[in-house]
Formats: structure tokens, C-alpha cells, sequence
């Protein structure tokens, strides 16, 4: 028996006519809710700001369960319709159009300086998997929603039986990238799905992007300190890497207009929000800069956002980002889930001027003809159906108890958190001594550490480590650090 849908909202924001929800249908219930409120958005007949029933009020009202209620809503706020605002309830969202420039390409290719650093790597990546990582760049498997991966990755199956065992497309799925389209415009970036180009994961991404502006002896500038990987991959190229002072708000403004000067760099690669090792992020005054400089000296911007979902919702945004006020005319930005979903989805994307995102597609041809279109369905279907919205909310919860924990841990064995982030999964920590040396004693207690030495261009010796917050609960971590530091 059909169900009349009466008024979906207040009785001062009645809507009347011949709507229904049947169970006897081939559409399920909460795809008819979506579509029914979708086309109504469209039709402006709910205004923006229009507050909806809640979850209880409607499935009463619709006699329908209060889960179908809810999976409507959270595909409704995935795709860009509502605002799930904490403790009020759902709101028509204001669709704006943003309005994506011009841009300009660059092709410049050509130089290098070799940086002999595979010990770095190696150090990392030489672990048994029970041992204790407080040094490593994932959170504790048992902080994912093994559910919703699982669950995704049956349902592809299920659904695409057939296509799975075909190629995708060089660009990348295109339904993930119409969805990345939705969760760049949240934080104000425009890119249509043709400036989008999936890859497997953001290291790749990376890889595309330099091998495509770099050659050799061309300059790269990286933060210092910042993300070791890097420094290997553009040293093979035989690119020169050279590192701009990492400052607790961004760059050394002033260190890095004296390099652009002196080195001319094709490319500065930077994380804006929850920087890698510090999770500090760049300020609003710094990103102006920082893009001026880039304009100045002709150089490119590569913003790696690994973190961006890490990052609070709303006003209490930490940082800025260089795309959003650029809008990819000078800045390509890197994003993937490695992070948040699983290290082993490696889905990633680049967002670019268009006709960057064609070279960087027929260099990805290149290389490895297409990415995982499994996984990018994967993430699509997690994504669109309102499922990570929620899974990185409790994330970042889990992260503000174990960061608060973990500060007064570290402190209690005499080290010391110089800036404390509000938020991220890193804590960089001034240890008072030369940290390379305190690796190779927590080793041997069979817990990996990160000293400092990791994460500069010159490999310098540093008092300085980065702390994996997630991994500080650890109690064979808990007792190396105080057979270390003698507490």
C-alpha cells in the first residue's frame, strides 16, 4: 500500500500534492525519500535555509523506519542537497555556482642533485606487523570502519560484476569525480569532473605531477620539515630538493621569496591543513603570500590535502588552503582516503586546470594505463550514500581524546609539544636529544620511531620526532618511552 507523502516540512512550509512512497516498487524506500526531496530542492519549492522534520517526525509522519530516514538524509547531505548541522537538525543547502576561472597551463620541463636517501625509507618500512609504531603515518586499523569498506566492496561486486573485469577509464570513474566535484566545492574549491584525474593514491598522484613539470637539475622547494618520500622520488629525477623553514603558520615568508629569488623553482610542494609532521596548518595572511610569491617567480603549487577530512567542520577550520584562493589556476591539488577509509584503498585524485588534467592523464596512460576502478567504485559508493561523512566525525572525536592523552604522556617522560595542534593525527615533539639515536634504541625494544632527520631535505640530525597520536595508547610503546627517557 502506497504511502502519501503529506507536508515534508513545517506546517508554515507546506508542501501539498501527489507524492508517495510504495514498497512495492523496484526502488527502495530510501532512494524514493532522496529523489522526492532532491527534485523538490530543484524545483525551489524548499528554499535554502528550510529546516526539515527530524528523523523521528518524518518516519512517523511517512510511517516508514527511522534508518530509512536517516540513510536518506546522509545521502542527501553527501551530494551537496543538505547541511547536517550537530544538535539542530537538516537544512536545505544554498547550491551556489562557484565560478572557476580561466587557467593557465604550464608544461616547463628540465636538471638535479642526487639525494641518497633509500635509508630513510628502509627505516620506516622495517617492521614485523606486531610491532608498536608510534612513528608511523596510519592510524590504528581499529580506528576504521572495517563495515562500510567490506560492505562497499560486496555491493560492487554485486552491482558490477561485468565491469570489473574490464579497464577504467584513464580519467578515472567518472561518478567518483563528479562526487569529488560536490566535496571540493564544501571548502570552496571549483573544479568540474573533466579538471579531475583519479590515481592510486595521493604518492602517485605526486609522482605524476613532478614527473610531468620536473627534469633534470629543476628545482623543487618542500617544506622543511616535511613529508620524507617526496625528497627520494623528485632526487631520482634527478630534481634538486630544496627546503623552505616550516613556521608554525606556514612557510618562512621571507626565507622563501630569498630561495624563489635565488633558485627559480618549477614546483613547491606544501600541506596546507595538518601539515606532515607538525599538523600545524597555513593561515589566511600566509597563503596570500605564499601564492604572490608564486606568481612573482612563475613557480607552480602542488597543495597535498591527504589530511583535509581530518580537519574540523565550520568555523573552526584551522588553516587555509592555496586552491581556494587560486581555484587551480596556479595550484594542482592532491587528495586521497588513504588516510581515512584503509592504506590499501589506494584512491586518489589531482584537481588542475583542465588542460593540465589532459597531460597529466596522458602521462598516467603512460604509466600505468588506469587506476583501480574497483576502488574507485568503493569509494564513490561510501562517499555518495552518506557513509564517511559520519565515519570521519568520529574519527576526529577519537583524535581530540587521544591527542589531549598522548600531549600529557609525552610530557610526563620530560618531552615537550612546542605547538600543540587542535587537531590531526601528528604530534611534532622536541625530544632533547638526537632522535636518530632514540630510533635505533626503541628498535631494538621492537617499537618504530620517526626522528626528525626523517623528515628534512639534508637528513640533519635532529632532537626533533613525529608522534602518531593513535598509536600513543599503546602499552609496549608506553614502556619503551619510559625506559628511554628514564621515567
Amino acid at each position: 500500500m502506497p504511502k502519501r507523502i503529506g507536508s515534508l516540512i513545517k506546517r508554515d512550509q507546506t508542501i501539498s500534492g501527489p507524492d508517495f512512497l510504495t514498497k512495492d516498487g523496484n526502488t527502495s524506500l530510501v532512494q524514493q525519500l532522496v529523489m522526492l526531496i532532491q527534485s523538490k530542492i530543484d524545483d525551489k519549492l524548499l528554499r535554502s535555509g528550510i529546516k526539515l522534520p527530524s528523523i523521528r517526525v518524518c518516519a512517523e509522519e511517512y510511517s516508514i523506519s527511522r534508518f530509512t530516514v536517516v540513510e536518506a538524509y546522509d545521502r542527501l547531505v553527501a551530494n551537496g542537497y543538505l547541511d547536517s548541522r550537530r544538535g539542530s537538525g537538516f537544512f536545505v543547502k544554498e547550491r551556489r555556482h562557484i565560478t572557476i576561472p580561466r587557467n593557465s597551463a604550464r608544461s616547463d620541463i628540465s636538471a638535479s642533485q642526487h639525494l641518497d636517501i633509500a635509508w630513510l625509507v628502509r627505516t620506516m618500512f622495517r617492521q614485523h606487523p606486531a610491532q608498536a609504531m608510534p612513528g608511523s603515518g596510519l592510524l590504528p586499523p581499529e580506528w576504521m570502519n572495517a563495515g562500510i569498506v567490506g560492505n562497499s566492496f560486496r555491493s560492487v561486486a554485486r552491482e558490477s560484476s561485468n565491469q570489473i573485469f574490464h579497464y577504467g577509464t584513464p580519467e578515472g570513474y567518472l561518478p567518483l569525480r563528479q562526487q569529488l566535484q560536490l566535496k571540493l566545492a564544501e571548502i570552496e574549491i571549483g573544479a568540474t569532473p573533466e579538471q579531475i584525474v583519479t590515481t592510486s593514491g595521493v604518492t602517485q598522484g605526486l609522482d605524476i605531477v613532478a614527473r610531468h613539470f620536473l627534469g633534470p637539475g629543476d628545482v623543487v622547494f618542500v617544506d622543511d620539515p616535511a613529508w620524507f618520500l617526496m625528497f627520494a622520488s623528485f632526487a631520482s629525477m634527478g630534481a634538486k630538493v630544496i627546503g623552505v623553514p616550516r613556521e608554525a603558520d606556514g612557510p618562512d615568508i621571507a626565507a622563501l621569496e630569498h630561495l624563489a629569488e635565488l633558485h627559480r623553482p618549477k614546483l613547491y610542494v606544501l600541506n596546507s591543513i595538518l601539515h606532515n609532521p607538525t599538523s600545524t596548518s597555513l593561515s589566511s595572511a600566509k597563503a596570500f603570500r605564499v601564492l604572490n610569491i608564486a606568481e612573482k617567480f612563475d613557480f607552480m603549487i602542488v597543495e597535498d590535502d591527504i589530511y583535509c577530512d581530518l580537519e574540523p567542520d565550520g568555523n573552526q577550520q584551522p588553516g587555509t588552503r592555496v586552491a581556494t584562493l587560486d581555484q587551480l589556476n596556479r595550484v594542482i591539488y592532491l587528495g586521497g582516503f588513504s588516510k581515512t577509509l584503509a592504506a590499501n584503498l589506494r584512491v586518489g585524485f589531482i584537481a588542475c586546470s583542465a588542460e593540465i588534467a589532459r597531460q597529466l592523464t596522458d602521462r598516467k596512460i603512460l604509466a600505468t594505463l588506469t587506476s583501480s576502478e574497483v576502488g574507485e567504485r568503493v569509494v564513490y559508493k561510501i562517499l555518495a550514500e552518506g557513509y564517511y561523512r559520519k565515519h570521519v566525525q568520529r574519527l576526529r572525536l577519537r583524535l581530540d581524546t587521544a591527542r589531549e592523552d598522548s600531549t600529557r604522556s609525552l610530557e610526563k617522560f620530560g618531552l615537550t609539544v612546542p605547538t600543540a595542534p587542535s587537531a590531526g593525527m601528528f604530534l611534532w615533539v622536541d625530544a632533547k636529544s638526537d632522535t636518530n639515536v632514540l630510533a635505533e634504541r626503541a628498535m631494538r625494544e621492537g617499537v618504530l620511531l620517526a626522528p626528525g632527520a626523517l623528515f628534512s631535505p639534508t637528513q640533519a640530525a635532529s632532537q626533533w620526532m613525529r608522534i602518531n597520536v593513535g598509536a600513543m595508547q599503546d602499552a609496549a610503546v608506553l614502556r619503551c618511552f619510559s625506559n628511554l627517557f628514564g621515567v
